[in-house]
């Protein structure tokens, strides 16, 4: 049978996907994570609604919607990174932008320094797109990790600029959502980051370290 959207959903939900299967029995650690992040974003959003009537808009709504299925994206995006500490997913990739990024700087980049030390940048690409997945679910530092994932997505645009299999306008569309989530501050749209700046004053006033960090991030 043909794939389609909805099996497609079906099997990520419930870690039949190849990438879910390709990590044995950890892919129920994985699936239970993912399920966490979504159950906690969307009680997350019910409190916000249900504290605050300024939260209860269809423009805040539709913004928590659409954090939330691109949070959903980078996880999914995440899990071909897996095993660690380097999938033969990225290893094949990164290979790809050693000959067909934009630039030769970059290409020499890849090929001398990232490549050799794979099993040190793989982890960190892993935990980069899990840190983007979490906040974009949770709502959670959303302007600071949406300027993160910008640059993530600007060096996929420029890495596989020449690739004749990809798109490059992919990456710069998911650049383009990442700069739009971050300036709108998506997370104070029925996310952790509207809950903290209304519940916790240092958060919201931008007092102490912590405060201070949260009140720009969010």
């Amino acid at each position: 049978m043909p794939p389609n959207p909805f099996t497609n959903v079906w099997q990520f939900l419930t870690a039949t996907t190849g990438d879910y299967l390709k990590l044995g029995n950890w892919r129920f650690l994985v699936l239970a994570l993912f399920w966490a992040l979504l159950l906690a974003g969307i009680a997350i959003a019910f409190q916000n609604w249900r504290e605050s009537p300024e939260q209860r808009s269809g423009r805040h709504l539709g913004i928590w919607l659409a954090r939330t299925l691109i949070g959903c994206m980078w996880f999914q995006g995440m899990l071909w990174k897996l095993p660690l500490p380097v999938s033969d997913g990225l290893q094949y990739w990164t290979e790809q932008e050693t000959t067909h990024a934009a630039f030769e700087f970059h290409r020499t980049f890849m090929k001398d320094v990232v490549l050799p030390n794979m099993r040190f940048f793989g982890p960190i690409v892993f935990l980069a797109e899990l840190a983007f997945a979490a906040s974009m679910m949770l709502g959670l530092a959303v302007r600071l990790v949406g300027v993160l994932a910008i640059a993530f997505a600007l060096q996929l645009w420029l890495g596989f600029y020449s690739n004749p299999s990809e798109w490059p306008w992919t990456y710069m569309f998911l650049a383009m959502l990442m700069f739009l989530l971050a300036i709108e501050s998506a997370g104070r749209s029925l996310g952790l980051d509207a809950w903290l700046r209304r519940q916790v004053p240092a958060v919201r006033d931008g007092k102490g370290l912590v405060g201070r960090f949260l009140h720009v991030a969010g």
